[in-house]
């Protein structure tokens, strides 16, 4: 068994939130130059021009990318060898959001009540901690803030068996076009196939965490992502929403086996600040 300090889960934490806010991954930086290489719109060009000088400014200063700093969520993956010592763990989890979210100046948008009392927490917690238990003994974390320009634009669909592959494809074209400019295209498409209801949506957000230069290991879903890809981009919403060829820069599909009786199908839609960070203690 080995031994894992509450207080080093909370600096981790700490640390990957406000990497996740400062600088976006790699890949991801380079399809937005990329993309800006290739836009035919005159005026896409120029904002995904600003959006290029917008990632290095913050970088270089060490400010947010983005003034929405986002909801705090973290994927865990906890090996079933370690033993957490000196606090608890969903605590340690909080407390490093807390300081990040503080010494990193980093904007407080939770409420403690989301219908009756919504008067800020001002730490920004608490934060949505989703857990699995893993063979090992390290701790994988990833923390994924999420803004809610983007999230508002997301959808749950609960198809029957008889949905096509065709269906899906709609649903995911619909709530993209739907959403137009307000989440900050280009975007990140997470897409979520199978499961739950819930379990789907979770699928769909946990496949925003997926490097986006990486496709789907299945020969039928990475066939799907570079369909969804061509086809959301042909409806020309654009940097933006301003018109243009870059309406997304990366669709990820993420699937799950389901009950006989439902198709479950979640579109978790991601600004061009595709924040997370990761690290294994």
């Amino acid at each position: 068994m080995r031994e894992i300090r509450a207080e080093q889960i909370t600096d981790k934490v700490k640390k990957l939130f406000m990497q996740a806010n400062y600088v976006l991954p790699a890949d991801a930086e380079a399809l937005i130059a990329e993309a800006r290489q290739t836009e035919t719109n005159d005026l896409a060009k120029e904002v995904l021009s600003a959006l290029s000088q917008n990632l290095c400014a913050a970088k270089e200063m060490e400010l947010p990318i983005c003034q929405d700093t986002g909801m705090a969520v973290l994927f865990a993956e906890i090996g079933q060898e370690v033993c957490i010592v000196g606090g608890e763990y969903e605590e340690a989890v909080h407390e490093g959001v807390r300081q990040a979210y503080t010494e990193g100046f980093l904007r407080k948008s939770v409420v403690r009540d989301p219908l009756f009392d919504r008067v800020n927490t001002n730490d920004n917690t608490p934060a949505i901690i989703h857990t699995r238990i893993v063979p090992g003994d390290k701790i994988k974390l990833i923390a994924a803030p999420k803004g809610f320009g983007s999230e508002n634009m997301s959808a749950v669909k609960m198809f029957t068996p008889s949905a096509s592959r065709e269906d899906v494809i709609q649903f995911v074209l619909d709530t993209v076009k739907n959403a137009g400019g307000n989440p900050c295209p280009p975007l990140l498409v997470g897409v979520g196939i199978g499961g739950t209801f819930e379990y789907c949506a979770l699928l769909a957000k946990k496949a925003l965490t997926r490097p986006v230069s990486e496709r789907n290991t299945s020969p039928a879903y990475k066939a799907l992502e570079e369909e969804l890809l061509t086809r959301v981009n042909q409806l020309g919403v654009g940097p933006q929403g301003f018109g243009g060829d870059t309406t997304a820069l990366a669709v990820n599909v993420e699937w799950h086996p389901t009950h006989i009786a439902g198709l479950p199908v979640a579109v978790n839609i991601n600004c061009h600040v595709m924040r997370h960070a990761e690290a294994i203690l």
